[in-house]
């Protein structure tokens, strides 16, 4: 058995990744291909990560989301989903929570690249904004008297 918590190299989180797409044969593997591209693409910083015993996530300064391939439709959930901003209504599930949100892409839908990876931005946003304000007090600039 895997110990889970022991982190899965980036390179082997990519590859094990790969592999998930290249085992959904059908629409689902296409569609999670196709968000994944856009995540990174949206920012090439993005770190892909293995979690949960078999699911793809995405993190730049913590997490952003995770995708679920399930057996009618492909999820893709924002851990921080209800601080953002969604002004394309990208968000379609997961919408009565105090912080997740998600896209549920079923068969034969389009995805919205420009809008998804406006989305990841605005995650990397709130998750970059987020650390500056837990940034300890040692790590905040100081002001000298003599700048006073």
């Amino acid at each position: 058995m895997m110990n889970m918590k022991r982190p899965i190299p980036v390179e082997s989180a990519s590859a094990l990744i790969d592999e998930m797409i290249a085992e959904l044969t059908d629409w689902r593997g296409k569609i999670l291909a196709s968000i994944r591209k856009s995540i990174l693409e949206a920012d090439p910083e993005i770190v892909e990560e293995w979690k949960w015993m078999g699911s793809p996530v995405w993190s730049r300064d913590g997490m952003i989301a995770v995708g679920n391939a399930h057996k009618d439709k492909v999820k893709l959930t924002f851990s921080h989903g209800a601080s953002l901003p969604d002004p394309d209504k990208l968000f379609n599930a997961g919408l009565g929570g105090n912080a997740w949100r998600a896209i549920d892409f079923f068969e034969g839908d389009k995805i919205n690249e420009r809008a998804l990876k406006n989305l990841v931005r605005a995650a990397v946003d709130y998750n970059q904004i987020k650390l500056k304000r837990k940034a300890p007090a040692g790590t905040r600039a100081k002001v000298h008297k003599s700048e006073k």
